[in-house]
């Protein structure tokens, strides 16, 4: 039963850990225990399990006999395989043309697949560059190399960051760039023919050093939202054998409309053979549907009275894929399918939005990051690789945005199982700067590889080639990339660009599916298009510390978008920001929400379970509750504009502050209660007519008592005003919310240009103002039609379209400062005058009439 809303976090359930000598055992059934690593001196040390900042209920479990047993490839099974995850050698070179060390005993050992900086790999510390070696023996049962059988031996690598070399027998295998896809080798013809088999992985991980993609990796974790890399072999490493003419692929694209799948089944080299698809029901092992016909062509499976796929009932169906030679059986292999289609739709307001099997269905999503306190990049577990994604089932989520990382395919298959949808993002490059071409060409190939290794998880319905900006180089370039991935995969949904409203971001190419905003706390606030549907890619960020015994870092170096100071606290926040994210589902048309975070992160304290995963910080049945009421309630309906009623007439509005003073320290409403009180020293100076508000730019300003005018309603504000100096970002009017201004007329800091602007968008001007000349700015708020314009000196410039509610604010009207993330910022290096504030959006005629005025 879930503790009571006023307990505070609690620790959570432990499942009964699973033995390293069941992990053994399992490892045994599927594929042998792995061989030694090599002939050791006596003076070679053993492996030993370093101590990591912070430990999962998983680090104990993981030895050299257990490291990650479980079959790496459920998509493309075949029954005879051998896992080469365990202790191997490992030197760090300085250098790799100082000569190959084959024959040699290494120095160090290294327990694959954890990458070195982890504290399960046994090294934990940073490396540019290393030798990977062991011995294998090739099990004679498999036949490997005799004409009679005619069978090949193929090495896989599930993923090694970032460049790898791989040598059998002293010769060279194979090469490969990429540190988040697989490749594999037949190695046949490097083998010996008896006895051991010595392999040896040159690898260099430069990680931020060079433009390679990296996502969140950084070389070493800064304290913020980059974390500890990963190098080196961090996915499984094992090998299978497989005759010549074998299954490479089995690629699989469902149709709900006609109850079938296409089929193809590559296998490369194929002449004379045919292949035969068997699809059966799990469970019961009924035959729902066959087809029979020739390999790398779409054939079409029927499977009448199959169950689609959703998160509620995520039916699957197990299929037995045979390459024939006649009669007699080349290859089998097993994989499995489930029908499900995903796209866009109007709903039944008329505006786009994202659909499943016909169906409008909001996805309700967090971020995930993938990262772990022992393993890294790698999960210490296949248990807790799914645990996290169990997780998302407990919260009530149905979708999980796995963000600027790729994971193991058991963690998709786990997707497919358990009923998430998956956004798949790109890795990204690193931040600053733009990319030089090669680098370019490298992000493509490894995004083009990405897409083909993994459009046939069900799990998976969207691709997001790009995020923030981070790693752009043009918005031309980004539509022409999101055009291609639509291109190598029409069946599912492309996010050409998440937050395309943020930080680096070169602005929207109009490409893709989805138009996608980032707003913390937020939530954000896009709106279809005629082609596209709208999510909220990113928000939210609420934290709370819970003491050096579950934080990465001991020394209080932690944060979060808004901090809060208890469970109770963090769990009404949470409930209140999923509320809003309610009500801009339906009038915003969302399709989708995307909560920063499932966990914490290193220095990141915003999860629902801290990085040990041990700690509950939110109540999860409430949690469960709210996040369910959202998305039964985002159902396409939407909701009708609210009438905004006419206002106060006339252009004296509900506030008016000539500031013809020149002395005191207040300046007069002259048309309400509402006097603006000088704060820090602000004074007089001559004004636009009479006397006018003078501020230094530092930290000096005026303010009301309490707020003006209602910003969840239509409103106008309007003032003239002088800059002194140029600056960054500078607010000449604004209103208080609890964390921030509900709007800011201002000038920007990147653009240069006047604003009138929300947290999430921006109604710019068109020139750069010039210091020591008078300008008059009226920033309106149409509730009506969303709609927010800019003017400057009685002519419209800038606008936007926003269908949120405007932000709350219960605070002071503010001239000379704004507020964000609960502190004073922008404040204004000039002089101010005529100031007023409207309880309706003034029309454009008004706004020239006041211009004229001079008031």
């Amino acid at each position: 039963m879930p503790r009571p809303p006023t307990a505070g976090p609690r620790p959570r359930r432990r499942p009964a850990p699973r033995t390293a000598a069941l992990a053994t055992a399992v490892a045994l059934v599927l594929g042998g225990l792995v061989s030694g690593a090599g002939p050791a001196t006596a003076a070679a040390p053993a492996y030993e399990k370093k101590v990591p900042p912070l430990a999962t209920r998983w680090t104990a479990e993981v030895g050299p006999a257990n490291a990650l047993p479980e079959y790496p490839r459920p998509q493309l099974t075949r029954e005879r395989w051998q896992n080469l995850n365990g202790v191997w050698q490992l030197r760090e070179p300085s250098r790799f043309g100082d000569g190959l060390p084959f024959g040699e005993d290494l120095e160090e050992r290294v327990l694959v697949p954890y990458p070195v900086e982890s504290a399960l790999s046994g090294i934990q510390r940073s490396m540019d560059r290393m030798w990977y070696r062991r011995t294998f023996e090739v099990p004679a049962g498999w036949g490997v190399g005799t004409r009679a059988t005619q069978q090949r031996l193929v090495l896989h690598f599930g993923a090694v960051d970032y460049d790898a070399t791989v040598y059998v027998n002293g010769r060279r295998a194979t090469g490969h760039r990429g540190g988040y896809d697989k490749f594999s080798v037949d190695v046949t013809d490097l083998l010996t023919r008896s006895g051991p088999q010595e392999l040896v992985v040159g690898v260099e991980d430069l990680t931020d050093q060079t433009w390679q993609p990296v996502g969140k990796q950084r070389e070493r974790g800064d304290g913020g939202i980059f974390y500890q890399g990963s190098s080196g072999i961090w996915q499984t490493v094992w090998m299978e054998p497989r005759p010549a003419a074998a299954v490479e692929s089995v690629d699989l694209v469902p149709d709900v409309d006609t109850s079938s799948v296409a089929v193809t089944v590559q296998v490369p080299g194929a002449s004379r053979q045919r292949v035969d698809v068997v699809a059966t029901e799990r469970g019961t092992g009924r035959v729902v549907g066959r087809v029979t016909g020739a390999p790398n062509v779409p054939l079409t499976l029927p499977m009448p009275g199959a169950g689609f796929w959703t998160p509620d009932t995520p039916t699957l169906y197990d299929l037995r894929v045979r390459v024939l030679d006649r009669t007699r059986v080349v290859d089998s292999v097993g994989s499995y399918v489930g029908l499900r289609e995903i796209a866009i739709a109007p709903g039944e307001d008329g505006r786009n939005r994202i659909t499943l099997n016909g169906e409008v269905l909001f996805h309700n999503a967090t971020l995930d990051q993938g990262f772990w306190p022992d393993g890294l990049s790698t999960a210490p577990t296949d248990e807790a690789l799914r645990s996290d994604l169990e997780l998302h089932k407990e919260l009530g989520f149905n979708t999980v945005r796995k963000h600027i990382k790729v994971e193991p395919d058991r963690w998709y298959h786990h997707a497919d199982e358990l009923g998430l949808m998956v956004w798949q993002d790109m890795p990204s490059m690193r931040t600053g700067g733009r990319p030089p071409v090669a680098a370019q060409q490298q992000f493509e190939a490894e995004l083009d590889e990405m897409v083909r290794e993994k459009k046939s998880w069900t799990s998976i319905v969207a691709w997001v080639p790009m995020n923030e900006g981070w790693g752009e180089w043009s918005r031309e370039e980004t539509g022409r990339l999101a055009d291609e991935v639509k291109a190598q995969d029409p069946t599912r949904l492309v996010d050409a660009h998440s937050g395309v409203n943020c930080c680096d971001s070169l602005g929207d190419s109009g490409r893709g599916d989805i138009v996608d905003f980032h707003q913390y706390v937020g939530p954000a606030s896009p709106q279809p298009d005629a082609t596209r549907a709208a999510v909220d890619g990113e928000h939210g960020g609420l934290g709370l510390k819970t003491g050096a015994e579950h934080e990465w870092f001991k020394d209080g170096r932690s944060f979060a978008y808004e901090l809060t100071t208890s469970s109770e606290q963090l769990t009404d926040r949470y409930v209140q920001v999923a509320r809003d994210l309610q009500s801009l589902a339906s009038s915003c048309a969302l399709s989708g929400s995307i909560y920063t975070q499932l966990t914490d992160v290193e220095a990141e304290v915003n999860g629902f379970v801290t990085y040990d995963r041990e700690v509950e910080k939110m109540d999860f049945a409430r949690v469960r509750a709210v996040n369910e009421e959202v998305t039964a309630s985002a159902d396409g309906t939407g909701g009708p504009r609210p009438d905004p009623g006419p206002g106060t007439p006339g252009l004296e509005g509900v506030g008016s502050w000539p500031a013809d003073e020149g002395t005191g320290d207040v300046a007069e409403d002259v048309v309400g209660d509402a006097d603006l009180s000088l704060r820090g020293g602000a004074t007089w100076s001559p004004g636009r007519t009479g006397a006018g508000l003078q501020l230094d730019g530092t930290d000096d300003w005026a303010e009301t008592a309490g707020p003006v005018v209602d910003t969840t309603g239509s409103f106008s504000v309007a003032a003239w005003v002088k800059l002194d100096r140029e600056g960054f970002f500078t607010t000449a009017v604004a209103q208080d919310g609890p964390v921030r201004s509900a709007f800011f007329l201002q000038k920007t800091g990147p653009e240069n240009r006047f604003a009138f602007s929300t947290a999430s968008q921006r109604a710019l001007g068109t020139e750069a103002p010039v210091v020591g000349r008078w300008y008059h700015l009226v920033g309106t708020r149409d509730v009506s039609t969303g709609e927010y314009v800019l003017y400057v000196d009685g002519q419209r410039q800038g606008s936007f379209t926003s269908c949120a509610a405007g932000d709350v604010s219960d605070g002071p009207l503010t001239v000379g400062r704004a507020k964000f993330d609960g502190r004073a910022v922008d404040p204004w290096p000039g002089a101010l005058d005529q100031v007023h504030a409207y309880d309706r959006a003034l029309g454009a005629a008004e706004v020239a009439e006041l211009f004229a005025s001079g008031r």
